[in-house]
């Protein structure tokens, strides 16, 4: 069975789709109205034609008592009678103006069914009837709501959004069945048009489009459940199409509250803010034309691994890796005397010195900064007349632990931090383990240790 349908899209536009400062009073109404064949069908005593346009009249002369919009007609399937039509049959009939709704209004009185049905089309070309972004930009898109070439209105609305349009529908139709009504979830909110409430309703929702649009704020919670964290990357995914659609720089505002952002209303949402580790958000459905909360705990600290500037530090390029305490997952490779921001917990580091160090059981508490102190590393020059083979051992309570390998450069540099250690080595050249050679050294930070190694 088809249908009715009028779609009320709104259009608001932003840079980045950020909230902007200052916007016109004045909002223009682009009505996209269907002259296609299909619209000869019996309705209610009447055609769907007479119908559509008798609702038209109604919406066009209720808005136009607001003086702060202007109005534009689209029209389609107008011009190539069906069969065959023609998909690209659709037109700007009347651009924005002053004073020009009875034109339009005499346009539509004109028309008479004749085309085949392009609304993805149509939608798309809409987007071109606006001059700018600066207005409050509304489409009342009136249909029997069969697309007819093959296209596809959730196609077209994220058309629109590509160009940085916000698409805001409202979809009213005859006798939908369920099936019908989910095939336009993609496009926007349904109402019944033979509820007593929809046209005030719906006339409702587009005055209020000029004053309230969605907005949404991002409250990260510290350990208090106050939202003073901040200044890290969030990203919205839409949860139906499981992919990302923003991503925002959390930001206070001049008040020390959380920035607040316009963004589309019809996808369900989850926010994950991009702290380490990362947290997410419920999936949420935002309120159309009001403000919105998204709250996440991310309660965070700080930690360092700090150590004095000294002679090699500069040539020693070393990175500490951060884990969960109970966890082997990396969360993160972090540079010395640099402070960075956790999700509060416990914590253990691996840092990739020689030889390695490891702590465990640190506290990562609400603001405050766990610093970790290391001790300069020193150097070992590893000197040979030939190449061989050998490794570094540290002394560690009695035992020799292995540190790394040395490798067949007969000159060898190492970064060591302080400690008792012993270097063995062979010449390649012997062919037996009895020419071993062993040497014990010690490191001391910012100090040169030289070992030589001979036949």
């Amino acid at each position: 069975m088809r249908f009715i349908a009028i779609i009320i899209l709104c259009l608001a536009t932003s840079s980045s789709f950020a909230q902007r400062k200052g916007t016109s009073k004045t909002t223009k109404v682009l009505f996209v109205f269907d002259a296609s064949n299909s619209m000869k069908s019996a309705f209610q005593g009447m055609t769907r034609m007479e119908g559509a346009k008798q609702l038209f009249y109604k919406f066009i002369d209720s808005l136009s008592k607001d003086k702060s919009m202007l109005f534009a007609l689209r029209m389609y399937g107008h011009t190539v009678k069906y069969p065959p039509g023609d998909c690209n049959d659709s037109k700007l009939i009347v651009p924005f103006s002053v004073g020009n709704t009875a034109l339009i209004k005499q346009k539509v009185k004109e028309s008479k069914p004749k085309g085949i049905t392009p609304i993805e089309h149509s939608l798309t070309q809409a987007a071109n009837d606006f001059s700018d972004n600066k207005s409050t930009n509304i489409v009342i898109l009136i249909t029997d709501g069969i697309e007819e070439c093959g296209g596809d209105p959730c196609r077209a609305r994220q058309k629109l959004m590509e160009k940085g349009i916000l698409f805001k529908p409202f979809i009213i139709g005859i006798g939908l069945s369920p099936e019908q009504i989910k095939s336009f979830e993609c496009v926007g909110t349904y109402f019944d048009i033979e509820s007593d409430k929809t046209f005030s309703t719906i006339s409702n929702l587009i005055q209020q489009q000029k004053l309230n649009k969605t907005t949404v704020q991002v409250n990260l919670l510290n350990s208090t459940g106050m939202p003073k964290e901040t200044n890290v990357n969030t990203t919205f995914i839409d949860i139906n199409k499981k992919s990302y659609k923003y991503n925002y720089i959390h930001t206070l505002n001049m008040l020390e509250n959380p920035d607040t952002l316009t963004i589309d209303d019809y996808p369900t949402y989850k926010v994950i803010a991009h702290t380490i580790p990362p947290v997410e958000s419920k999936e949420t459905k935002l309120s159309s034309g009001k403000h919105n909360i998204i709250a996440l705990d991310a309660p965070q600290g700080y930690l360092t691994v700090n150590r004095p500037a000294g002679v090699y530090n500069y040539n020693e390029k070393i990175k500490y890796i951060v884990r969960k305490q109970n966890e082997e997952t990396t969360l993160h490779a972090q540079g010395f005397n640099n402070a960075e921001k956790y999700i509060i917990g416990t914590y253990k580091i691996e840092i990739l010195t020689l030889p390695r160090i490891y702590i465990s059981n640190l506290e990562i508490e609400q603001s405050k900064t766990k610093t970790i102190q290391v001790p300069n590393a020193g150097m070992l020059t590893v000197k040979a007349l030939e190449s061989g083979d050998g490794c570094i051992m540290q002394k560690v309570k009695g035992r020799n632990e292995w540190v790394c390998n040395l490798n067949n450069q007969t000159i060898q540099n190492f970064y060591l931090q302080p400690g008792s250690y012993v270097a063995v080595w062979r010449s390649k050249s012997l062919k037996g383990s009895i020419y071993t050679i062993e040497k014990a050294f010690t490191i001391t930070s910012d100090m040169l240790q030289v070992i030589e190694f001979y036949r």
